[in-house]
């Protein structure tokens, strides 16, 4: 009887050895998987699962508690997306792509005229268009949310990471690490006898610094080391690049405010004067007063046009063209200047470009008593690449009534085999202009006559040309013909050319292109710059292997022999850096040069941590 109760204790505290056994072996295994992780980690335990689910918690459920953010912790994380780095660049294209629409769909702050022809073409999808502000798309308010939005997140972007810069450019260099192995980059040469420890780390500051970077000593009763870095530049790039940004985005923002831009046609002989009447068109912006048009004056000279015959279509073809002006300014600075395709003239805070040529006949027209009741050049307007042209004669009050003329100009003139006429070559070697008579109420006195390149003809009567008993006048330079009725005369006096200019004044473009030049500077440095952290460690006595500190690895290798000197080198890098092995090979090499101790002097290889490690 005694011995039952003893051969049960034995069999119970077998088996509680047993089980405290397999506690600490489980215990061993679950702390060799991740010895890092919290008691109560969850880590995609399946549901229903009693001993993992409510680890913790004690509550059972399978479900992770998340903490609730409330109001304020909501708006910081909804800050912190907007101004993360990956928000601003989304924003950037975004606002590339919400700016296609402006150039396919006409703007009515740059072609007023082609949104009215849009609406007239399109009149149904037209209303549809507009209430989606497709006709004013950079001042929408889509458009402007996303600018703004942008604008908020360069401004939450730039803002800390300069402030962190600027602490980490007035930091010391880190620490050396106490296990270089640990490192991406690392090597270890054998002991060398007959070096000083201090003079080996004062040769590899000396090195280091020759090559660009800070430099910090640190010293331990049984080592010496340098810690170096470099490629803040980088950074500074960045930085100078998203600034420059937000840069170009407020000053076209402001130049936006400031700016105007015109058109004005101008006839060989004659002037324009930078005055807001005297433009054809001028589309200005919100802060815009006739304060901001510096008076000056460009007269046109001469046009020269060269063509070339396009050997795959036959057809003529546009070489250069350059109109000779003289610009007058305010203080009487008279110049003879040049404007070209693509060369604009700059006068006065203005840029003025070359947008187009034509053809302007002079045309006089006399009433019955030979008084004349017209005369001017006209601008006919190109039609073709050979430069057929469209012009409208208004003579208003000639002879109690008003004429009006509808004409094509035509430079070089060849008779089709229907007997129409067509112009064959853009240059005036044969010119010819055809003109069709009408007369009635031009709307001059009531301003309904329309502008200076369309006329109504519903509303007119039709004396000559085609649909008429009359043929339609037809003259050269230098004819002259007789008027239907007895209405008097019309004449062809000579040939001018004429040129559209494109008038643009913006006092922020200065301002753009310091900023766009400075953004890719800052774009190209931050690309080029490696940011590298490098080390050079020696160590005398023992050491305790690599990491310079007592506890050593000893299957590392690196209990020193007594009486030498072990260096050790590692590097680090800020992202992707494939050539730093390669400078921490040659910092060694550099190194052991200036100790004497370069090429192979009978010493074992050095030992590379990194293919250890692999």
């Amino acid at each position: 009887m005694p011995s039952s109760p003893r051969s049960d204790t034995g069999g119970s505290g077998t088996d509680a050895r047993e089980g405290r056994d397999a506690d600490a072996r489980e215990g061993r295994d679950a702390d060799a998987v991740d010895r890092s992780r919290p008691a109560d980690h969850v880590d995609g335990a399946p549901a229903g699962t009693a001993d993992t689910a409510g680890a913790g918690s004690g509550t059972g459920s399978d479900e992770v508690a998340q903490p609730r953010l409330g109001p304020l912790g909501t708006l910081r994380f909804v800050w912190r997306q907007l101004t993360s780095m990956r928000t601003a660049l989304l924003l950037l294209l975004l606002l590339a792509v919400a700016a296609v629409p402006g150039s396919l769909f006409p703007q009515r702050s740059s072609d007023p005229n082609g949104v009215i022809q849009y609406r007239a073409e399109n009149p149904d999808l037209f209303g549809v268009l507009d209430r989606l502000q497709l006709f004013d798309v950079y001042t929408s308010a889509w458009f402007s949310a996303i600018y703004l939005l942008l604008f908020i997140s360069l401004i939450g972007c730039v803002i800390p990471r300069t402030r962190h810069h600027l602490a980490a450019l007035r930091a010391r260099p880190p620490r050396t690490p106490a296990r270089f192995s640990r490192l991406p980059v690392s090597r270890e040469e054998p002991p060398l006898a007959g070096v000083d420890r201090t003079e080996a780390i004062d040769r590899a500051q000396a090195l280091l610094e020759r090559q660009g970077y800070r430099v910090e000593r640190y010293t331990t009763a049984r080592s010496d080391s340098v810690s170096a870095e470099r490629g803040y530049l980088r950074e500074t790039g960045n930085l100078i690049f998203h600034t420059a940004l937000l840069g170009v985005l407020v000053t076209v923002g402001v130049g936006a405010g400031f700016s105007y831009t015109g058109q004005r046609v101008i006839v060989q002989g004659t002037s324009f004067t930078n005055v807001g009447s005297s433009y054809d068109s001028l589309t200005t912006s919100r802060f815009f007063s006739d304060a901001s048009l510096v008076p000056y004056s460009i007269r046109l000279d001469d046009f020269t046009a060269d063509y070339g015959l396009n050997a795959s279509t036959g057809q003529a073809q546009a070489l250069d063209f350059t109109a000779d002006v003289t610009t007058t300014t305010a203080d009487g600075d008279r110049r003879q200047q040049q404007v070209k395709v693509n060369e604009p003239l700059a006068i006065a805070d203005t840029n003025v470009y070359l947008l187009g040529n034509g053809f302007a006949p002079v045309i006089t027209v006399r009433d019955p008593d030979g008084t004349v009741v017209f005369s001017q050049p006209v601008p006919f307007l190109p039609q073709d690449n050979d430069l057929t042209s469209l012009g409208v004669v208004k003579v208003p009050d000639a002879a109690g009534e008003d004429l009006a003329f509808l004409g094509f100009f035509y430079p070089t003139a060849r008779e089709g085999a229907n007997g129409a006429l067509a112009s064959v070559w853009p240059d005036p070697d044969d010119p010819v202009m055809t003109l069709n008579v009408y007369t009635g109420d031009l709307g001059l006195d009531d301003g309904t006559a329309g502008g200076a390149y369309t006329l109504d003809t519903d509303t007119l009567t039709q004396l000559s040309g085609r649909g008429t008993d009359l043929p339609g006048v037809q003259l050269a330079p230098g004819e002259t013909a007789e008027l239907p009725d007895g209405r008097g005369t019309i004449s062809f006096d000579e040939l001018r050319r004429f040129v559209s200019l494109d008038i643009h004044h913006d006092p922020t473009q200065g301002w753009v292109l310091g900023f766009v030049v400075a953004g890719i500077a800052g774009l190209i440095t931050s690309l080029f710059v490696p940011r590298r952290r490098m080390w050079v460690k020696a160590t005398t006595g023992d050491a305790g292997g690599a990491g310079g500190g007592s506890g050593g690895d000893p299957g590392s290798g690196g209990v020193e022999e007594a009486g030498g000197v072990r260096l050790e080198y590692a590097g680090l890098a800020r992202g992707e850096d494939p050539g730093l092995r390669r400078a921490v090979d040659e910092l060694a090499a550099a190194h052991l040069g200036s100790l004497g101790r370069g090429g192979d002097h009978g010493a074992p290889a050095p030992r590379d941590r990194t293919a250890e490690r692999t």
